[in-house]
């Protein structure tokens, strides 16, 4: 026998009906039940009675149970919750339950009518359930019903504001079982048919004897039970009779041809196949239905010859003055040796920072993300770069125009969001491929969809040596180092905006990440090629930890052979900022004047 022995439970509208026999069977079983019942009319109107929550009461205690009444309105959740808590000192179980009706054909239905039905069945059980939330996820259990109805799944004449409020109610559920989940919190929606004040109306005749509360009762306390660990499910139950229900759809048709414009004939020529249920889908989560239809996007893309149309290509001019620009924006300072040569268009070595390739190459990067050329849309304000790779077949000229072509190379499924990964191609006037960028990026929310989770097309992070680093430098940044930063073309507010950075999390504005990575891709090329860029071929980073203005940056490196191994921290908050790096050389020219540890002085 299945028993609720120190289970507190709140059973709502329990004063009639099945409120009643969930209450009745919930304390039978040795649970401790709040028994909610406003008493009201069942259309919420005239006067409030004590009445139908104390019988209740009194007969649970006849029987040998232990119970008390509230008398409140299901609007005022954080009340009946409370009185759990006041006299039993815990919550295990929510029945959300109470319910009005005010039924009018749609013409005739008032903004009073639609509003107070909204109120009671939706907004309340928000409130109520909200209020239970916290003691559930303390307790690490619970256990909901939301109260749905066959009108909201099946529409009902006379009900839109009933069936509206009911529909809502499933969507709640099923978002708060995926909430709940780790938290030992079920949460499911049932769709009941039983005889009662609210119905007696609208049923036939033996209704009565056929259709009683006692045939829903036993559904609702399985599933309120610790035994039961199903969740996010949908039931519709009456006399007696028990199912669960689901979305279907049609199998459907891509009616998208690569390389054309979607049109509304399109859409008329195909639907048969929209509407067919042929051979019909169900989806039981979110992310497999997002599965689907990223697969058929794929499909529809493979049959596409044209390898072009997935590419994005613009181009970008700049001057000495944006070369320029640059290395004052990642620390290069006329109290460094050898920084002339980045910072005096004059100078007979005048060159440009081989990670200046990341600045055409982001100006691309926003274009691609929003270009419609993922197969999904993406949330820019949730994007957050994760890693970068750059690599150069030649010096970049120090000015000129150059081209970009842009293209998605793999999308993976890390669950919580998508990781994106796209390269970055740079050419210069003559055509010729100087430069590559990949950036990796994670975009939260996206994930999901069933894809893979590893890619052979990413340029992998590598962990640093095992042993101490071969050489140390340490950098300190201006307090000022974003807002000169972001001139080179990224303006996100993050980086200046006291107030904005606090709404993301953030004590106060951060520097880039790419800046972060410029200054240690300086400090690589100061101590092992003595600051000559024509040495440098390639680099790859993790983004881990933001850096704030004015703070220091502490590059540790490790050589082996022509391949320095890099990771950075930030001496002020003991953090890691960047791990897994890397920096290529052609040939490796140490730094005299840096024996060990090397204090660049930036002021």
């Amino acid at each position: 026998m299945l028993r609720f022995s120190a289970r507190v439970v709140v059973v709502t509208g329990a004063g009639n009906g099945l409120g009643k026999e969930y209450a009745l069977g919930f304390a039978e079983r040795g649970a401790s039940v709040v028994v909610n019942d406003l008493g009201g009319s069942a259309s919420g109107d005239g006067n409030h009675s004590s009445r139908p929550a104390d019988e209740v009461v009194k007969l649970i205690q006849s029987r040998g149970g232990k119970a008390v009444a509230d008398y409140h309105s299901v609007e005022d959740g954080k009340a009946i919750i409370e009185t759990a808590i006041k006299n039993f000192g815990r919550l295990d179980i929510l029945v959300n339950n109470a319910g009005i009706l005010r039924d009018k054909s749609f013409m005739n239905m008032t903004e009073q009518d639609w509003d107070l039905v909204q109120r009671i069945h939706l907004r309340a059980a928000y409130l109520i359930t909200h209020a239970a939330w916290s003691y559930m996820r303390q307790q690490k259990y619970g256990r909901i019903i939301f109260t749905t109805s066959t009108s909201g799944l099946y529409g009902n004449f006379g009900q839109a504001n009933y069936s509206a409020a009911k529909m809502g109610l499933v969507g709640l559920s099923n978002t708060l079982a995926l909430e709940g989940a780790k938290y030992n919190i079920t949460c499911h929606a049932i769709a009941p048919t039983a005889y009662s004040r609210l119905t007696q109306d609208l049923l036939p005749p033996d209704a009565e004897e056929n259709l009683k509360p006692a045939f829903v009762m036993p559904l609702v306390l399985y599933l309120c039970h610790e035994s039961c660990t199903d969740t996010g499910s949908l039931f519709q139950v009456a006399g007696g009779w028990i199912g669960k229900v689901r979305l279907e759809k049609s199998s459907g048709a891509m009616v998208r041809r690569p390389n054309k414009p979607m049109t509304v004939e399109d859409v008329r020529d195909n639907w048969k196949d929209i509407i067919s249920f042929a051979t019909p889908l169900h989806h039981s989560t979110q992310a497999e239905q997002v599965t689907h239809l990223w697969d058929a996007i794929r499909k529809m893309n493979n049959n596409n010859n044209d390898d072009d149309d997935k590419v994005l290509t613009q181009t970008f001019s700049y001057t000495a003055n944006q070369i320029i620009l640059y290395a004052l924006s990642v620390g290069c300072s006329l109290r460094q040796p050898n920084s002339l040569r980045f910072l005096y268009e004059n100078h007979e070595e005048f060159s440009a920072l081989p990670t200046f390739a990341v600045i055409p190459a982001q100006a691309l990067s926003m274009n691609l993300i929003s270009s419609g050329k993922l197969g999904f849309d993406i949330d820019l304000l949730r994007v957050l770069h994760g890693e970068q790779y750059v690599e150069l077949f030649e010096p970049l000229p120090t000015s000129g125009t150059v081209t970009l072509k842009g293209k998605v190379v793999d999308v993976l499924d890390k669950g919580s969001g998508a990781v994106l990964i796209y390269d970055v191609e740079i050419f210069n006037e003559n055509e010729k491929l100087i430069a590559l960028n990949q950036f990796v990026i994670f975009s939260v929310g996206s994930g999901g969809f069933g894809g893979k989770k590893t890619s052979e097309n990413q340029r992998k992070y590598l962990p640093a040596p095992q042993r101490k680093s071969d050489q140390i430098c340490r950098e300190t940044t201006n307090i000022d180092q974003a807002a000169l930063y972001r001139l080179n073309g990224d303006r996100n507010p993050l980086h200046i905006d006291p107030s904005f950075a606090s709404a993301a999390g953030f004590s106060r504005p951060i520097l880039h990440g790419l800046c972060s990575f410029g200054y240690a891709a300086r400090h690589v090329l100061h101590t092992y090629a003595n600051d000559n860029p024509v040495l440098f071929k390639a680099i790859k980073v993790r983004f881990t930890k933001p850096v704030e203005p004015g703070q220091t940056i502490e590059t540790h490196m490790w050589r082996e052979g022509n391949r320095i191994f890099f990771e950075s921290k930030v001496p002020e908050s003991n953090q890691t900022v960047l791990t897994g790096g890397y920096v290529d050389l052609h040939d490796v020219v140490l730094n005299i004047n840096t024996p060990g540890t090397a204090e660049v002085r930036n002021k």
